[in-house]
């Protein structure tokens, strides 16, 4: 039974990367629609330009100013949103072109055009350093009413509140998507850190369980080989030692190693409220258990037990919910630790246990346990249990 990868790699790959150069034409047209839908309001100036009040020459030049009005805006916030200010002039330069556009055609043709000063403070919030945005957006709204002045003045009035307060939320927004951003980054680090911390690991207990082992081989092969010549009985006896030593050399490799790949039921816990979460599937999963009394042999089955009823709710069952309780209970048999997995979905097994199932159970007989699995008149439930410790709790929670 294979892994599959890790759903939130998977998410990531699937959304848009705010702040972030495009990877694919695919995200480069999310982007783009996110950002096109606020455009909304330009239907003020277009409205204007349709409506016939303008001579054809001031038309067609305030379609002309609008047009190169959207295609600065919109290479200004696709390329620069959500990403650090490096101080580049050619920024600064768009943001001035925005501002001067709007200016223009506000003051040749009319109050409709007013609207254009909420794009100018977008820029200003989203592309500006947060102690420069501060004062430009205050700014750009200063200049809309010093231009309302010359026959929109109440239009100005009622906008300027809205240029502020957008204008500031897109600080707020840039913020929240550098911050993500940076939160990501930190994950990917401390995850490469961890591995590099596990090999270190491995490394160093390696090195404890051989490096003994091995210098005791080395000097024994050297008595040995003096010894063969004129105490042949004592050379054997050393030559015996040294199979003796790497045998247990090879014993405590295998036991470091298993200690490794062991699976840890909190660990799974964990994995699974990963992969239930990404697969839209709400997950009721209970704290990292007690594992007192419980040998790891039963530990690793319940683990492997819970990783293929999960895998089996995400890929097959179609279910909604996805339950798992863990709890300590007294049978006839002793105590046991007892895993059960429940899904109100209709699509997962069969009547006819799979491979997946058949190996679990094998496992669990092999750690002293069970196993029991099989539809419910809505969903499936699994229920694995094992031996345990004795505990004075009976019956209660992990």
């Amino acid at each position: 039974m294979t892994e599959d990868p890790l759903p939130d790699e998977a998410r990531t790959a699937r959304i848009v990367r705010l702040g972030e150069s495009p990877r694919t034409l695919r995200e480069a047209l999310r982007k783009s629609v996110w950002i096109v839908i606020w455009l909304v309001f330009l239907s003020s100036p277009v409205h204007d330009l349709v409506s016939g009040d303008h001579t054809p020459a001031a038309t067609w030049a305030g379609w002309a100013g609008l047009a190169a009005f959207v295609a600065v805006y919109l290479a200004l916030v696709f390329r620069h949103m959500g990403k650090a200010y490096t101080g580049a002039l050619v920024v600064t330069l768009m943001v001035l072109v925005l501002g001067a556009l709007a200016v223009v055609l506000c003051l040749t043709l009319g109050t409709p055009w007013l609207g254009l000063f909420v794009y100018v403070s977008v820029a200003c919030g989203t592309t500006f350093p947060l102690r420069v945005s501060y004062w430009t957006i205050p700014l750009t709204a200063v200049v809309m009413l010093l231009v309302g002045l010359h026959g929109g003045e109440e239009e100005a009035r009622n906008l300027v509140l809205l240029v502020v307060l957008i204008g500031f939320a897109m600080t707020g927004v840039r913020q929240l998507v550098r911050t993500t951003v940076e939160l990501r980054q930190a994950r990917a680090t401390v995850a490469q850190l961890a591995a590099n911390e596990e090999r270190l690991r491995l490394a160093r207990d390696l090195h404890d369980l051989l490096g003994h082992s091995l210098s005791l081989i080395t000097l024994k092969s050297e008595l040995a080989g003096r010894m063969l010549p004129g105490h042949p009985d004592k050379a054997a006896q050393q030559i015996a030692d040294i199979e003796q030593v790497s045998r247990q050399a090879l014993v405590d490799v295998r036991e470091a190693v298993t200690g490794y790949r062991r699976a840890r039921l909190a660990d799974e816990l964990a994995g699974a409220r990963v992969a239930l979460t990404a697969a839209g599937v709400t997950a009721g999963l209970p704290p990292a258990p007690g594992l007192d009394g419980v040998p790891e042999e039963g530990e690793a089955a319940l683990a492997w037990a819970l990783r293929e009823a999960v895998t089996n709710v995400v890929r097959h069952s179609g279910a909604r919910r996805c339950t798992v309780e863990l709890l300590h209970r007294q049978t006839l048999d002793g105590p046991v630790l007892e895993l059960s997995v429940e899904d109100d979905g209709g699509g997962g097994a069969g009547k006819v246990p799979g491979n997946g199932l058949t190996g679990l159970t094998e496992r669990l007989e092999k750690a002293g346990g069970t196993l029991e699995a099989g539809p419910l008149k809505r969903g499936f439930r699994l229920v694995a249990r094992v031996p345990a410790g004795s505990r004075p709790d009976i019956g209660s929670g992990a």
